[in-house]
């Protein structure tokens, strides 16, 4: 039996009305066209930048570590914390797990291609947030919505852009990630009493999280962006290192399964038991998803780090994608099947080698906490519930900050009362109904949003190539000026072609 994925958009979309078109949309935005714009995009720019993500690897690693916190910005790695609070997020334990239980093992396999890939592409686009940016009330500010303003010239479509952010990481992305918050807290806790609301039947234990959740990042995101990163920059390693280190020691536990495991991911990529285009379509999907490169949500970061030259934030953002996919994803993929906590939908655990009951949830966080709980006993499923509070609590954070960015580049033309306040109680809001609401719906309003932006950045940092590369102009210049030996960099955009790099033209 072959799955296919319009039969999984008919499993999707059963249910309520808001489901059944939450489902359409999210179809319509992604299959297929999306998918292989996204693949194609990645290796489009590898090529023309000579693959930037193998050559300039150890200068990546570098530049992690140079740049200093100012006044007006943060420091190269407080941005890389920023932007990985966002990459680094339900989409390495819930989406990598969807991944797994809708395409297959082999959709592991495009989830590093388009890591792999995706790398050129994050740096083309952060490059481009700073070569744009500006200072903004005391603040370094960039995105998408900037550079499509000064470098593609059009207005309108900065503004479309910075509109569908605002919804989409204020409003719909926000979803996904508190809904994991809730599954994992009930998986590990327990449901307890059923409560019947206007939202539906919840559990007493969802409830109490939704709230713990709600006023926690309240809290944060009413302190401002500098509360953020700071936040961030502590969290994400400790949050990250641990899990990886708990990964390593299932795998290592499994050690003689490993082998196979890596030939099953292989050999199903391209004879999927779930069919290809599951296997390509829920691998770039959740890949996007979890390192975002192209998304257009990592400019935002980057931008704000202060550094001597673009092509530095470029390359810093470009590895971001590695920590994320690479590392943290695979960590999480190796403990699914290595210990067989799995299965793929329509075709179940008899077929597919999994020992999981299909009753289980596969767009959840389930899965890795039961490959956890199969080594660990009960500990493992509380410490992925606890791993995953934080990565997706981060990531709301970075979702406030990227929505607040957007909201700053608005009010440059138009103003109104509070805008600010808005954003953040809607965020909130949005928060705690991802939180009580079932993970199909919270993974389609969440696609929704992804796509959207990932579709409209796509299409502007490709159309910028042929208006000049101006983020290629400053990985060229960057090269050049490395060759020659400096170490306090330069940029200059007058001498490079680049026109409208206002903040860059004003640097002494």
């Amino acid at each position: 039996m072959r799955y296919h994925p319009a039969s999984r958009r008919e499993e999707m979309t059963k249910g309520n009305g808001m489901q059944e078109i939450v489902g359409t949309i999210s179809g319509l935005l992604w299959e297929p066209t999306l998918v292989y714009v996204l693949l194609g995009t990645g290796l489009f720019f590898s090529i023309l930048t000579r693959f930037v993500q193998v050559r300039l690897f150890g200068e990546m690693w570098r530049l992690l570590f140079s740049g200093k916190e100012s006044d007006r910005g943060i420091s190269s790695f407080q941005a890389l914390a920023v932007s990985l609070s966002g990459r680094v997020g339900t989409g390495n334990i819930a989406g990598v797990a969807a991944a797994i239980g809708i395409g297959g093992p082999g959709a592991v396999f495009w989830m590093w291609v388009v890591a792999f890939l995706g790398a050129s592409t994050a740096y083309v686009e952060s490059a481009l947030g700073q070569i744009y940016k500006e200072e903004d009330e005391g603040q370094l500010r960039g995105g998408p919505a900037y550079y499509f303003e000064k470098a593609l010239g059009q207005k309108w479509y900065a503004w479309i852009f910075a509109v569908s952010t605002i919804v989409a990481v204020g409003l719909l992305l926000p979803t996904v990630q508190s809904n994991a918050i809730g599954a994992a807290v009930e998986l590990a806790f327990g449901g307890g009493a059923t409560l019947e609301t206007r939202l539906g039947s919840v559990s007493t234990t969802k409830l109490a999280t939704a709230s713990f959740v709600v006023i926690v990042l309240g809290i944060i995101i009413f302190g401002g962006v500098k509360r953020i990163a700071h936040f961030t920059q502590v969290v994400v390693p400790i949050m990250a290192v641990g899990y990886i280190v708990m990964s390593v020691g299932i795998v290592v536990y499994h050690i003689d399964a490993l082998p196979g495991i890596v030939t099953l991911i292989v050999s199903d990529a391209f004879s999927p038991m779930a069919g290809l285009g599951a296997a390509i379509g829920w691998g770039v999907k959740r890949g996007v998803y979890s390192n975002e490169a192209g998304q257009g949500s990592g400019p935002h970061a980057a931008s704000a780090a202060e550094v001597q030259h673009p092509a530095q934030q470029g390359l810093v953002q470009a590895f971001s994608v590695y920590i994320d996919t690479l590392f943290v994803c695979s960590a999480t993929a190796f403990m699914i099947l290595i210990t067989n906590q799995y299965y793929v939908a329509d075709l179940g655990p008899e077929i597919t080698g999994g020992v999981l009951a299909t009753t289980i949830e596969a767009n959840s966080p389930a899965f890795t906490q039961l490959a956890l709980e199969s080594v660990l006993g009960g500990f493992g499923r509380v410490f992925v519930a606890v791993a995953l509070f934080f990565f997706a609590f981060t990531t709301l954070l970075a979702y406030y900050y990227i929505a607040e960015t957007n909201v700053a580049y608005i009010r440059r033309s138009f103003r109104f009362p509070g805008e600010l306040t808005i954003i953040k109680i809607v965020l909130l809001g949005a928060v705690f109904y991802g939180t009580v609401r079932t993970a199909d719906l919270a993974w389609g309003l969440g696609d929704i949003g992804l796509g959207i932006m990932a579709g409209l950045n796509i299409v502007g940092i490709l159309i910028l190539y042929f208006m000049g590369a101006p983020a290629l102009k400053a990985l060229k210049d960057y090269e050049e000026q490395r060759k020659a030996g400096v170490t306090d960099f330069t940029f200059d955009p007058v001498k490079l072609g680049i026109r409208n790099a206002d903040f860059w033209e004003r640097q002494p």
